[in-house]
């Protein structure tokens, strides 16, 4: 019988987290699926348990391949896929049973192209909850693009989400670099007629200190102003009337990447170093910017020193921290 569903797991070392992972998959209340683990060159037992999972489930099918990484392994689990819908999960995060029953029954019910629900982080082990109200809504192409950007809603993470397989047709996660969500979604949700989301929650992050995105900054944090250009230049000429939405969205990346800069990296050189790549990208879209009626003042301010002069922006930023330690340390004595 033909899967429905295609659920892609990319897997690397992870092999501490992977049974939790497929076990939840596999658990599933909607049953008309196929699991395609993409074993991406691990080193530790992760291929041995894909191997394993294999042989108890006929549905689990294994793609061993070199490493490549996260972007490689889901192209090759597209591009394997039978369902004519696509589920995304991280192996070393987890589904409660219900997620794709209840997110597949809002494509059909709703004839929506997306279905997105929300998720809830798991940290040491135990799961953050958030009391609200459940709800559902219906969303046409321009709406669901803004609420791609404003995220009050839903942000460019894949893996809460339902796919028709037609979403991706001509589009691939960027290889060789990170922030892969985020250069693709806006691509995938250009080609949905509608879109359907709930704030059920469904997916659970498992929160890990040695992630790329929660461990120190690095220079390849800085590849999603790679994603940021082409996303602007798209959008630009396919949404124009959503300029408010993601140049905004744009500008929070960069301060929330400038503070994570001067507040993780200690070496003066490599903040600037760091900060000046930032710049360049500023620097394209500045007049989009400064003209945006949604952005505050002080945010204005942060984009305009630092596109006039970051080391200038250091300084006065060093001399800021000085005079509140100061004042710290008075009221301590």
């Amino acid at each position: 019988m033909t899967p429905e569903i295609s659920i892609i797991v990319p897997v690397y070392n992870i092999a501490q987290y992977l049974r939790k992972c497929l076990d939840s998959i596999l658990a599933q209340t909607f049953k008309n699926f196929e699991l395609i683990v993409v074993n991406d060159g691990s080193t530790d037992d992760s291929g041995l348990i894909c191997e394993e999972y294999a042989l108890k489930d006929a549905r689990v099918k294994v793609i061993n391949k070199k490493n490549g990484g996260l972007s490689s392994a889901r192209n090759v689990g597209i591009k394997m896929a039978a369902g004519k819908y696509l589920g995304f999960v991280d192996g070393d995060d987890w589904i409660l049973k219900d997620m794709y029953q209840n997110l597949y029954e809002l494509c059909i019910e709703t004839k929506s192209d997306i279905a997105i629900c929300t998720m809830l982080r798991e940290i040491d082990n135990k799961i953050v909850y958030l009391n609200r109200k459940e709800f559902i809504t219906e969303l046409d192409n321009v709406e669901a693009m803004r609420q791609l950007f404003k995220g009050d809603l839903y942000r460019f993470a894949v893996w809460n989400k339902l796919y028709n397989k037609k979403c991706f047709e001509n589009i691939q996660f960027p290889e060789g670099r990170i922030h892969e969500d985020l250069s693709t979604s806006y691509k995938v949700f250009a080609n949905a007629k509608k879109v359907v989301f709930t704030n059920y929650s469904g997916y659970i992050y498992v929160k890990r200190e040695s992630s790329i995105l929660t461990s120190i900054y690095s220079n390849k944090r800085l590849d999603a102003f790679i994603g940021w250009d082409e996303i602007i230049q798209y959008m630009d000429q396919k949404y124009p009337q959503l300029s408010k939405e993601y140049i905004s969205c744009f500008v929070y990346w960069c301060i929330d990447n400038i503070f994570y800069i001067l507040n993780q990296v200690l070496l003066k050189e490599k903040q600037l170093e760091y900060l000046n790549v930032i710049k360049k990208y500023i620097r394209k879209h500045f007049k989009e910017i400064i003209r945006s009626s949604e952005l505050s003042f002080k945010s204005k301010f942060i984009i305009t020193l630092i596109n006039v002069n970051t080391r200038g922006f250091l300084y006065l930023y060093s001399f800021i921290n000085l005079i509140s330690l100061r004042r710290d340390l008075a009221q301590i004595n």
